[in-house]
């Protein structure tokens, strides 16, 4: 049950970090739950790094998370981005 509600949280944390950058995305339904759950581990481990996160259980918000995907899709479209400019 962990690993869906993961899932689900990763769906809607993905979602929602596309929905705060717009513009063409390259991926899909995938990609963005990939992305969500991806951002909430980053934001686990900076917040960790910094020191927000004390209890080794807690782990980021959802707001810290969408954060965090926001990051991962930035990287994600400057790496996908060069690679068709160079095919082209």
């Amino acid at each position: 049950m962990h690993i869906l509600a993961m899932l689900i949280i990763g769906l809607i944390v993905g979602a929602l970090a596309k929905l705060f950058m717009p513009g063409k995305d390259p991926g899909g339904f995938i990609i963005t739950i990939l992305l969500g759950i991806a951002g909430s581990f980053v934001a686990g481990f900076v917040g960790r790094a910094l020191g927000l996160y004390r209890d080794p259980a807690s782990g980021p918000g959802i707001i810290a998370s969408i954060l965090g995907a926001m990051l991962l899709l930035f990287i994600y479209r400057m790496v996908i981005g060069r690679r068709s400019r160079r095919v082209v």
